[in-house]
């Protein structure tokens, strides 16, 4: 039977989310890696968001929107799950900040920052939802939209992962068209690996995939590695995006 992973440590009468990989979730160390993969994204962009009333789409668990509303004038977490939203609204309690639960192409209400991370690939008609994103934004507003690598995600010559949520994984141009197709101007970041995370990706490369294995250390190396990566193992920049794990287009209005 294949092990349920269950977050751990929540608060007193907040439900804990089961991993069901269809989305990432902090307190659980095994799922770190993911979880500051797309933490790093979300603290980024809050940076640059500050005093701005911004929607964050398909927010999931809700700890994305908490890290918004820490900068931004006012948040709304946006989920059509039962169980993410009630667990996002006992979890996250902010005087600026407030989850409702409805589906991404549902929910509209004026903004000056969309946040869509990590979900553009699950959606069958993409440009629908980014011309829907541009009619709730004010003039001067922008979106943040990521989505996985296809290049590094997929095995090599694949056209898709055999992730099952997935309906359409792109290519760094392809996607940068999709976003060009609907704003004005479309900046595209790569993110990559840093700090320990390049120093693990060297070693790979010289062996030590093999060599754990041979000196059985493959669980104790990895029961201290994965929950020890941080946010700052991970970096935002242009530039070969090719080789980028996931992209982050930033889309002005």
């Amino acid at each position: 039977m294949e092990r349920e992973y269950l977050q751990l440590n929540q608060p007193d009468g907040v439900p804990p989310l089961p991993l069901t990989g269809e989305r990432t979730l902090p307190d659980v160390p095994e799922e770190n890696y993911w979880y500051r993969r797309h933490l790093v994204v979300y603290e980024w962009i809050a940076a640059r968001v500050a005093g701005l009333r911004v929607v964050d789409m398909a927010c999931g668990e809700g700890y994305g929107s908490n890290v918004l509303a820490g900068a931004a004038a006012s948040a709304v977490g946006v989920d059509a799950n039962p169980e993410a939203h009630k667990h996002a609204r006992l979890r996250y309690t902010r005087p600026n900040l407030r989850f409702e639960r409805d589906l991404v192409e549902g929910f509209a209400e004026p903004c000056d920052a969309v946040v869509f991370l990590q979900t553009i690939e699950h959606v069958q008609d993409a440009g629908a939802i980014l011309e829907h994103f541009k009619s709730m934004l004010a003039p001067g507003g922008v979106a943040f939209v990521s989505t996985p690598n296809l290049l590094t995600l997929a095995p090599p010559g694949a056209e898709k992962s055999d992730n099952p949520w997935h309906v359409h994984e792109y290519r760094a141009e392809e996607f940068r068209r999709l976003c060009e197709d609907h704003f004005a101007r479309v900046e595209l970041y790569g993110l990559f690996h840093a700090r320990k995370l390049r120093a693990h990706e060297l070693a790979l490369k010289l062996g030590w995939d093999g060599a754990h294995k041979r000196l059985g250390l493959t669980k104790p190396f990895y029961d201290r590695f994965t929950p020890a990566i941080a946010a700052s193992d991970f970096a935002l920049r242009k530039g070969n995006l090719d080789a980028a794990l996931d992209f982050l287009a930033v889309c002005h209005v």
